[in-house]
């Protein structure tokens, strides 16, 4: 019964992968399910080289990489930078994934739009 939670938390981060890949037209989206490449096609969403996956499995600095990476991502979404920024917030960073992939990529916040 341990095992469920973590499992279920994968299917919702891979799946959110996969969606946020088709809807930025990244290619090969189905990497979102094995896990090493999911770093890969993170990088890939991001517009990032390949090799910062290497620089994922590296202590702290892998912290910065993937706040980097998610803010990109937030951006490939049409979403205000510093959401990737949540992605550190506890709680918070569990909705991300799903927010990203779920949105409707034309939103925007307020102070993103102009002023008529």
């Amino acid at each position: 019964m341990e095992i469920l939670p973590p499992f279920l938390a994968y299917i919702y981060v891979a799946y959110a992968l996969q969606l946020i890949a088709r809807k930025t037209n990244t290619e090969n989206g189905w990497l979102a399910w094995i896990p090493i490449l999911q770093l890969y096609l993170m990088c890939k969403i991001a517009r990032k080289p390949g090799w910062w996956t290497i620089l994922l499995f590296i202590p702290l600095v892998n912290i910065i990489i993937l706040v980097i990476l998610w803010m990109q991502i937030a951006e490939a979404r049409n979403k205000p930078r510093w959401w990737g920024i949540l992605i550190i917030v506890p709680i918070v960073n569990i909705a991300m994934p799903g927010i990203f992939a779920l949105s409707d990529a034309s939103s925007q916040s307020a102070t993103d739009k102009p002023l008529a």
